[in-house]
């Protein structure tokens, strides 16, 4: 297929150099050109604009947060202008449940294609293409689509032919990740001020009762202290978290963990952790408790 790809951090670069190796011919786009240029000695084409990356039978958007994600939809030379009819939109990016509903009405009302595939999966797993996508959006799209999902992710999950869902499950998902190294930040204060060896504290949990790989991951992270470089950077973790917010509050659905979340993000921001990888937030415990990890 001839595919667009808007937005080359490290998850979306990852994600073109997949499509590529899968033989589909790539277009890429960055605000950054440096890292089109990367792409580009692999095979894919360089955009100059947006538009120009829109001449396909899809283009992919894996951007920061709502506002890009508005601006190169609906900006001047954006997807919504460049896009031909019967050409799809899927956005990879995790943005808030209203601007999926909006996106979903903006390209029907101009007979292009909109699917909801967020990804599941730090930069490392998206590397060797291994994400789970969690796809929704109308049953041909989504058939269309199967073939690029197959080439960045090892599962895709169709959950829906309202793309908003698809928001839902990783919104949900990032609060429940988000919940996890909120528990083991604590859970490791607690057992390292008494004594225990916190990476011995991760090897027991992770080979009985706790072996998914949340728990292998983000504990390892936390034993180490190794929050730099970001894998996911707090501001992105703080992004997701206040859409969950956003979101509990639109369909009236308390959720006091969350609320937690969003103050330790908060906390964590405000004494400069801007670069720091989300998984930090699990550190603050261990200040509160006033134990710092050997």
């Amino acid at each position: 297929m001839k595919v667009g790809f808007i937005g080359l951090g490290q998850m979306g670069a990852a994600m073109a150099a997949n499509l590529l190796k899968a033989g589909h011919e790539v277009t890429v786009y960055n605000r950054t050109p440096a890292k089109a240029a990367t792409l580009a000695r692999e095979g894919a084409e360089e955009a100059v604009t947006i538009a120009d990356a829109c001449r396909g039978d899809a283009v992919f958007t894996m951007l920061a947060n709502d506002n890009v994600v508005e601006a190169t939809v609906f900006g001047e030379g954006g997807i919504i202008e460049s896009l031909p009819a019967g050409a799809i939109h899927i956005s990879s990016s995790t943005i808030s449940v209203g601007l999926a509903e909006r996106l979903t009405t903006a390209h029907a009302g101009v007979k292009q294609g909109f699917v909801a595939a967020p990804v599941f999966g730090r930069p490392e797993i998206a590397a060797v293409g291994n994400l789970y996508v969690v796809a929704a959006g109308e049953r041909t799209a989504i058939q269309t689509a199967a073939p690029l999902f197959d080439a960045i992710g090892q599962k895709t999950f169709v959950v829906s032919e309202t793309p908003k869902a698809a928001y839902l499950v990783k919104l949900s998902g990032n609060f429940l990740i988000g919940s996890v190294i909120e528990a083991l930040g604590e859970a490791m204060a607690f057992v390292g001020k008494g004594g225990v060896d916190a990476r011995q504290y991760v090897d027991i949990l992770t080979s009985t009762l706790f072996g998914a790989p949340v728990y292998k991951t983000y504990g390892s992270l936390l034993a180490e202290g190794k929050f730099e470089p970001a894998g996911f950077a707090a501001p992105l973790g703080q992004k997701d978290i206040r859409l969950v917010l956003a979101a509990a509050e639109e369909l009236r659905v308390p959720m006091p963990i969350a609320s937690l979340l969003r103050d330790r993000f908060l906390t964590l921001l405000a004494d400069g952790g801007d670069k720091l990888d989300w998984s930090a937030i699990g550190a603050l415990a261990a200040q509160d408790a006033g134990w710092a990890a050997s």
